[in-house]
């Protein structure tokens, strides 16, 4: 595998976006950035049309290209960009990029308010076929958002680093999954914060099972679990603070709660075989769409079935 942080780049502004997160994540981790602007093939009649002339859109895709890195290069002095102008299906063509990369990087548009992001199709398509970690970024993120204020209370990138968040499926806690946050959090020397989150009971089980204390008793046992499942990542990151956040709730909402003032967010996706191979799961798929942070989708094996039974 190319140790390669690669970014998708098109002509808009969060493409624009996620060529700067990556240059700066390809500097956290000391490694070349490949920025990859893919050229879909022409349909023959559109290439037939001659106010469509092919020539002059591989010129433009060259142009674009070269301007975002030579932008890198000014910006970032001593970063090594390389640029691949690929022709084929564009989802098809970043998921390769991706499988032979560190991690790939995508932009996700913003509308604002409470109407979240918009995660167009080629994302998608990427998060749920890829099986390297990808990331996505939103329009208009900068580098002072992913950190705290300076002393003056002014944002500045100069600051120490917001927490890197994970979330964490207490039935599912994968290694991979795990390790990238808190390499994530180690590389920014930023606090991380493990979110779990569990459902509440229905009322007439809580009724029947003791009430209050039942639900105190459940309290205390999951944030139980999720020390476990963190234990042995405290002891291989000694240096990294860990916030552990246990939470009562809806998994998306907790995690969107637990998330607002996020450097970055971490959550899974289980690469499952068989029918539902390209598959993202509901809190996943939610932490994509209302989640202001970059996202850090990171892929892992799914589990044998026998693996699933309590």
């Amino acid at each position: 595998m190319s140790r390669t942080v690669t970014v998708g780049l098109d002509d808009s502004p969060e493409s624009r976006a996620a060529v700067e997160w990556a240059a700066r994540e390809a500097l956290l981790r000391a490694l070349p950035l490949k920025i990859v602007h893919v050229r879909e093939p022409l349909p023959g009649f559109v290439a037939r049309t001659p106010l469509l002339d092919p020539e002059v859109h591989r010129q433009w895709a060259e142009q674009l290209t070269h301007e975002s890195a030579e932008g890198v290069r000014l910006r970032h002095p001593g970063i090594e960009v390389i640029t691949e102008q690929p022709t084929g299906p564009v989802t098809e063509v970043l998921c390769a990029a991706a499988g032979i990369s560190e991690l790939l990087v995508l932009g996700s548009r913003a509308l604002g308010g409470v109407k979240g992001f918009v995660v167009g199709s080629v994302s998608l398509g990427v998060v749920a076929r890829a099986e390297r970690p990808v990331v996505l970024v939103r329009a208009g993120e900068q580098a002072a958002d992913e950190h705290r204020m300076d002393p003056a209370g002014v944002p500045s990138a100069a600051a120490p680093f917001r927490p890197v968040v994970l979330g964490l499926d207490l039935f599912h806690p994968d290694d991979t999954l795990l390790e990238f946050a808190f390499d994530a959090a180690a590389r920014r020397n930023a606090a991380l914060r493990a979110v779990h989150a569990w459902p509440d009971l229905p009322p007439s089980f809580a009724r029947l099972a003791g009430g209050a204390g039942l639900d105190d008793s459940l309290e205390r046992g999951q944030a139980a679990l999720l020390s476990k499942a963190l234990r042995p990542w405290r002891q291989k990151f000694p240096d990294v603070e860990v916030l552990e956040a246990s939470r009562c709730g809806s998994a998306p909402r907790v995690l969107a709660d637990c998330s607002r003032d996020a450097s970055l967010v971490v959550v899974g996706r289980r690469v499952r075989t068989g029918l539902l191979r390209a598959h993202i799961g509901h809190v996943t798929h939610s932490a994509l769409h209302h989640i202001a942070a970059p996202v850090a989708v990171v892929a892992h094996a799914d589990r044998p079935s026998e693996e699933k039974k309590p």
